[in-house]
């Protein structure tokens, strides 16, 4: 049986050309447009940004969620599928299926854009072309990137045999195309390849808002984590040094405007945090998404959520720095209702029949932060032994969100904080909260209660606050191989009970592909 995918898998429609040898059709049968001026290119590139989110499916898979217990009515099976980290067995605006959808879309605009280019005379015919070469190759990197890190295992040394995904570097042009997985280790060379060849071509010379799309900032950070993620630790922190410039600090973001606004006002404190004029957020992009209702002041979500036991991990504990600056945290708790949140994702509504009051949800997510940078320069420091570097580092993140810190962090007084606290899940039920977990990386890292082990936790909870409902969590996790039980709590909101455990060898930590590309006959991944 032949092998073929729609649009919906890898290839855009209007990118298939049907040729003949009498050549009989010298006009386009449809009316697609025709990519040949350099504003039709750029208009092109608006497309080759996903319009799918990944963040609501990591949240509820990571160790950021709790189950509030089967006394809460307010969830679907989706919710329960995700949460308990089933196959999906639905299709939604918000599901894996549609980011799978939306990036393989995002790849065919890019590459689209980058036949014409290539068409128009190339990078060398003008600047414009160069930079718009450069963005079109950093979103196709990005794009396969992103789909890597959901659908694939983790990238290790061994990745030459692990599954990696089909590979798009060029329209498609036949009709029925056959494709294969391949391996993980030649997937990333093909996404290392763009990026290093976008990133010394992409500008920011045309753009009406930059934050919109990969500037040369925008590149550089992700730069840094695709190297941070293949244990380039080197070229990670030359890729952060060129992004965060020689002081880091007048970057970062300025919760005080956000705890300005107050706890009620969650659209003031949203639409700050996701401002196109606030330095810290490098690249955003706008989404079909619950986000901002799972992880916002309403009872949607709220059965599986960053509950009270589970912020004793993170934002309510007490962490080396201290507490968070007062006012960042806001509360919400009821009946059948326990959230803790950074309320940072609008919710947004598109009215299709405002009479009807039936439209989409949408979510405006940020991608890249100086803030994450910075930590993954730390994370790069502390896996090259240079932990002073490292500790002055996560001392200015920790001075930008902390309430009020004595004196610097030093990897010696990192070392005495961590080595205080027990591990998480460590006792006979294991239930119990921690800011710090097992480590378990495919890569080596000392012994536990050592300089470099206890430095790593503190960089991982840093990453954990700071990407807090944005998903990144849930990549730490695979990195790391750090082991989650799905804990349940009682009706006084205390985990009573452990359902299921990730294992940290667990074939669940890859997403399982689409059901339809299976049905396709693209292999699956592998379940117990």
């Amino acid at each position: 049986m032949n092998k073929y995918f729609k649009y919906t898998f890898v290839l855009a429609l209007p990118m298939v050309v049907l040729s003949s040898c009498d050549d009989y059709l010298d006009t386009m049968p449809d009316n697609r447009a025709t990519v040949d001026s350099e504003l039709k290119i750029k208009s092109m590139l608006v497309s080759a940004y996903p319009t799918a989110e990944y963040a609501s499916v990591c949240e509820l898979s990571c160790d950021n969620c709790d189950d509030s217990g089967p006394q809460n009515p307010y969830t679907d099976r989706w919710l329960d599928d995700t949460f308990a980290w089933k196959d999906e067995s639905e299709s939604s605006n918000f599901s894996l299926d549609s980011y799978w959808e939306k990036s393989y879309g995002a790849i065919a605009s890019a590459n689209q854009a980058l036949d014409a280019i290539e068409q128009l005379g190339g990078e060398k015919a003008s600047v414009t072309l160069a930079e718009l070469k450069g963005e079109a190759l950093m979103c196709r990197a990005y794009n396969h990137f992103m789909l890597a890190n959901l659908f694939c295992k983790n990238w290790s040394s061994n990745a030459a045999s692990d599954l990696g995904l089909p590979y798009m570097d060029h329209s498609e042009t036949e009709l029925l195309p056959k494709y294969e997985r391949g391996n993980l280790a030649d997937f990333y060379d093909k996404i290392q390849a763009d990026i290093e060849e976008g990133v010394e071509l992409v500008g920011d010379s045309y753009y009406d808002v930059p934050k919109y799309h990969f500037t040369p900032k925008a590149a550089y950070a992700f730069a840094t984590r695709f190297y941070l993620y293949t244990e380039q630790w080197d070229k990670a922190i030359d890729a952060a040094n060129k992004c965060l410039g020689s002081q880091p600090q007048t970057l970062l973001r300025d919760w005080s405007i956000f705890i300005s606004f107050s706890p009620d006002a969650d659209n003031l404190r949203q639409n700050a945090y996701i401002s196109t004029t606030e330095d810290a957020n490098l690249l955003i992009t706008t989404a079909y998404s619950n986000l901002g209702w799972m992880f916002g002041r309403w009872y949607v979500g709220t059965r599986y959520n960053h509950l009270s036991a589970t912020a004793a991990e993170d934002l309510l504990a007490t962490n080396v720095f201290g507490s968070l600056k007062t006012g960042l945290v806001s509360r919400y708790s009821g009946t059948n209702f326990n959230k803790v949140l950074i309320v940072k994702n609008p919710y947004l509504f598109e009215y299709t029949d405002p009479a009807a009051g039936i439209g989409y949800r949408h979510a405006v997510v940020v991608n890249f932060t100086v803030e994450e940078v910075l930590l993954s320069r730390a994370e790069a420091y502390i896996m090259t032994n240079r932990f002073d570097e490292a500790a002055a580092d996560l001392t200015l993140w920790a001075r930008n969100i902390a309430n009020s810190m004595s004196s610097d962090l030093t990897p010696a007084s990192i070392t005495n904080f961590y080595n205080r606290y027990d591990y998480a899940y460590s006792d006979a039920s294991g239930l119990n909260s921690s800011i710090k977990k097992h480590l378990n990386p495919a890569f080596a890292i000392d012994v536990e209660g050592s300089t470099q082990e206890c430095m790593l936790q503190c960089v991982l909870g840093f990453r954990r606050i700071e990407s807090m409902h944005n998903g990144l969590r849930w990549f730490d996790i695979k990195r790391y191989g750090i082991e989650i039980p799905r804990r349940v709590c009682n009706a006084a909101g205390n985990p009573a009970e452990v359902t299921d455990v990730l294992t940290k060898d667990d074939l669940r930590r890859a997403f399982q592909i689409p059901q339809k590309v299976r049905d396709a006959e693209l292999a699956p991944n592998p379940r117990s």
